[in-house]
């Protein structure tokens, strides 16, 4: 399943490294594609969009 959120306080590629781990944590297999001009967050998993929100908000990231 492929996600789309989007993350209005993810500054740089920090932030989306740091996103990306929260997701990963919960989905090791999770493909994440985070661009922070657009503050997209793309994702490919086997996780429910609930659980990957939480992981998101979780790491200090507001979703949208």
């Amino acid at each position: 399943m492929t996600l789309q959120l989007t993350v209005p306080n993810m500054a740089c590629s920090a932030c989306g490294e740091t996103i990306t781990k929260a997701i990963q944590a919960v989905d090791s297999a999770a493909v994440v594609q985070t661009d922070p001009k657009t503050k997209l967050v793309t994702i490919e998993t086997q996780a429910s969009e609930t659980e990957i929100k939480e992981a998101v908000t979780a790491a200090g990231y507001s979703v949208a």
